[in-house]
């Protein structure tokens, strides 16, 4: 029906001392009318695989907080808390 049900947006982020780029995936949204039923993951590995091709040595984003049960859906595909965020909004 051409409705959209997901969006994730990948930038490469080039570090010249690695030789390679990073993905930093933003905008990673399921609409709630379908999720859990392999939206998210599908999305998700295939983010991942885009990402190998482009030569990324890592993927990173960002969660609230909050949001025990996206982090919950996040370690499951193999993501691991790392870091903190600092952020100033202007």
């Amino acid at each position: 029906n051409g409705k959209i049900i997901a969006t994730a947006i990948i930038y490469y982020i080039k570090i010249a001392i690695r030789g390679r780029p990073y993905a930093l995936l933003e905008g990673f949204i399921v609409d709630e009318n379908y999720r859990r039923l392999g939206v998210g993951t599908a999305l998700f590995e295939k983010s991942i695989e885009v990402a190998r091709e482009k030569n990324c040595y890592k993927m990173i984003f960002t969660s609230g907080t909050d949001r025990e049960d996206a982090q919950k859906f996040y370690e499951k595909l193999g993501f691991k808390k790392w870091g903190l965020e600092f952020r100033k909004d202007l």
